[in-house]
């Protein structure tokens, strides 16, 4: 069912080789899909997002403005959740929103020694688009990991696009989700002709200035297509976790563990790596047991099959650098001391301390975003948060005292440049009126 690797014998880098996931190899008529129907909404606006939802989600309202979700649907929507959900997803929200909080950038200044001061402003983004994934499931979470971010950095404009299920509706969760989150405006759109819409803007829905949320294929290939119109957040894959433990740790909860992440996608990606052999038989063991009971263990049987592996190294030390070379979205440190291995950490989207860490708390309710750098991308990207909706300008305020002692150092490197104009600049305001003038 999912197969055993020794490190120590086989050596990381041929390791690392036997679990490499060939890129997807996306099929040309997925991408000239994807280019049609972003050249279709650019030119055709409202009437080419009304064909694709009545195509792709058996939707079509006589006009544009039927594709809207009204203020009163986020407004009801509580009173048609299951119970336990509204409070459930307050609790989530506000512990999203706490930590974004601690964690927001802030604009700062500082002053040098001729008085000269130097510093940063930080502005939200006016409008962002976020999109969540719809139509036979619902991902309330998503909504909050998204939009609470969102909100907590200012942004004033946050609007929904998700697919319709069947007569265009819309989950009650992911409606009432983001009434919690501060979601300012919904539509029921999805796949690449959402974020066409969000990119480029129709007459009945403004463009955004950025677009953030994981979506199937046709969304990521949307997403990586319309960059430089607008920003994106990342291009998301298959979800993976790795989990670092040593022989104390519960075989039980190293294989639920595991599992939580192999019912996501057949392409999931679950490790265990430890130094314990006898710990690899139990989780093995305790694999079997758990697999057979799962509902989706028809998604989680292949993942695990394809993408999974319980692998044994020398040392935990070993364990972690490992686990570095992969960049999980997800890294568990299921051992009796985590602190003393989290300095050795240098590539993880999150990372989770302890036995009683599932990585399900985060994707639910811990507080920090679900939104993480996936197939390696954690070795240069970070997971989704405030500073993602911000912008940053600089600002720089000189004092004559500081410009003179600058001059030559500046002349110095205008000239280097070939660019006397730069240097003239400059140097007009030390020689005009004394320097004094602004």
């Amino acid at each position: 069912m999912i197969r055993t690797l020794d490190a120590r014998a086989l050596g990381f880098d041929a390791v690392v080789r036997a679990l490499e996931r060939p890129p997807d190899a996306v099929a040309p008529e997925i991408h000239r899909a994807v280019d049609e129907i972003l050249a279709a909404v650019r030119a055709r606006g409202d009437e080419a997002l009304l064909e694709y939802t009545a195509r792709f989600d058996a939707f079509r309202p006589p006009a544009a403005a039927g594709l809207a979700i009204a203020p009163a649907e986020f407004e009801t929507a509580a009173s048609r959740l299951a119970p336990g959900v509204a409070p459930a997803l307050a609790y989530a929200a506000e512990r999203i929103e706490r930590y974004h909080a601690a964690a927001a950038p802030k604009s700062w200044r500082m002053t040098d020694e001729h008085g000269s001061v130097l510093g940063q402003e930080v502005r939200p983004l006016d409008r962002v688009g976020i999109y969540v994934p719809g139509g036979r499931a619902a991902y309330p979470s998503t909504v909050l990991m998204t939009a609470v971010p969102a909100r907590v950095a200012g942004v004033r404009e946050i609007v929904l696009v998700t697919p319709p299920g069947p007569g265009g509706c819309i989950e009650p969760a992911v409606l009432a989700a983001a009434k919690i989150a501060g979601v300012t405006e919904g539509w029921r759109i999805g796949g690449a002709q959402a974020v066409a819409a969000l990119a480029y803007g129709t007459a009945a829905i403004r463009r955004v200035d950025k677009i953030v949320g994981p979506g199937n294929i046709y969304v990521a290939l949307a997403k990586a297509r319309v960059f430089g119109e607008v920003g994106i957040d990342m291009v998301a894959g298959p979800s993976e976790v790795i989990v670092v433990a040593d022989g104390a740790a519960d075989p039980a909860w190293v294989a639920a563990d595991l599992l939580a992440q192999a019912e996501h996608d057949p392409m999931a990606r679950a490790l265990c790596i430890t130094d314990s052999a006898e710990l690899l038989q139990r989780v093995a063991r305790a694999l079997e047991g758990r697999l057979a009971a799962l509902p989706r263990r028809d998604i989680a049987g292949p993942a695990l099959e394809a993408n999974g592996a319980l692998i044994r190294v020398a040392t935990l030390e070993d364990a972690v650098e490992l686990a570095n070379r992969l960049a999980p979205e997800h890294l568990e440190l299921m051992v009796r001391v985590p602190a003393a291995l989290l300095p050795r950490v240098r590539h993880a989207g999150a990372v989770f301390l302890g036995g009683h860490t599932p990585e399900v708390v985060g994707d639910y309710v811990a507080g920090p975003n679900h939104v993480l750098p996936t197939a390696g991308t954690a070795r240069f990207a970070s997971p989704l948060g405030t500073e993602d909706f911000v912008k940053r300008s600089s600002v720089i305020e000189y004092s004559p005292s500081g410009l003179r002692a600058a001059l030559p150092h500046l002349l110095a490197l205008a000239r280097v440049e070939g660019l006397a104009g730069h240097g003239s600049a400059a140097e007009v305001r030390l020689t005009s009126d004394g320097g004094t003038s602004g």
